[in-house]
């Protein structure tokens, strides 16, 4: 298979998927959700492959979803996707929430390696895999999203924090609360990941199997998976209605740009994280 905007390599049992538009921060076009999908359908499908990692390149995981890069504004215009309708329905739910279920529940298990920026679509990439491994410089920046597991993620209440302020968390808060498993300096990041995924590969590949599925079922019979599919009708009546405007030419949301205050100490009673002059 040929990518360009992720690249996939397989390394004994494990399967690595790099988003690969750097000069992005890995924004997320269709194309790369198309060839995302891709590359999970052909680790699943390879008897080799027991554990699956997913990172961004170039020191970020992923900045959110494409707003208007030029390769996506073409790929979007030869696609012909309608702004209403049921047609437009039906990509949204396809690349926000469809394709997010399905590799949560792939039958592999799946890790985020979590460095730099990790906003909205990137929170929602995170969410919906097995395990979250960051670096120490990892900001995440959650909010009321397509893929709306936010408070299973860290809780009602702490979700209706993080929602009314907009904020980025640190990987250290981000531990704290649930949602990142283990913080690493960023020299050591890659070197734990690799080290903990041939640690799994090792394991009886049903237990490892079984055992995910149970998990995940515990989940759904606490009502995941249903309040998954309202919370994208809540998220589409939010977006219709509050006639946000974008900046930098349609390429940030305002909750966005609330929290990259913050980050620049520009926002009252906020302490930008000791490592914010990395940000931007």
């Amino acid at each position: 298979m040929q990518f360009d905007e992720i690249t996939y390599n397989v390394e004994g049992p494990i399967a690595w998927i790099t988003f690969d538009r750097p000069q992005y921060r890995n924004a997320q076009s269709w194309r790369l959700l198309d060839q995302y999908d891709q590359a999970m359908d052909s680790a699943l499908a390879d008897p080799a492959v027991r554990v699956i990692v997913t990172r961004g390149a170039g020191g970020n995981f992923s900045s959110g979803h494409d707003l208007g890069t030029p390769e996506h504004l073409a790929d979007r215009a030869a696609r012909g996707i309608a702004d209403a309708g049921i047609e437009f329905y039906e990509n949204f739910r396809h690349y926000n929430l469809d394709l997010l279920v399905k590799w949560r529940n792939a039958s592999k298990p799946t890790i985020a390696m979590v460095e730099g920026f990790c906003i909205f679509a990137g929170w929602m990439m995170a969410a919906c895999v097995d395990l979250v491994f960051a670096a120490r410089n990892a900001l995440f920046l959650p909010a009321m999203l397509e893929y709306f597991s936010l408070p299973y993620d860290v809780g009602v209440r702490k979700a209706k924090e993080l929602m009314f302020e907009s904020r980025f968390l640190t990987a250290e808060e981000a531990c704290a609360l649930g949602f990142v498993n283990r913080v690493y300096e960023p020299e050591d990041l890659e070197r734990e990941t690799r080290g903990y995924a041939l640690r799994v590969a090792e394991n009886n590949p049903v237990v490892v199997r079984l055992s995910k599925a149970a998990a995940n079922r515990a989940q759904d019979l606490m009502g995941y998976s249903a309040f998954l599919d309202a919370g994208l009708s809540d998220y589409l009546v939010m977006m219709a209605n509050r006639g946000e405007a974008r900046t930098r030419g349609g390429r940030r949301l305002g909750g966005v740009e609330l929290a990259l205050r913050g980050l620049r100490g520009e926002r009252p009673g906020l302490t930008p994280p000791s490592d914010a002059g990395a940000a931007e």
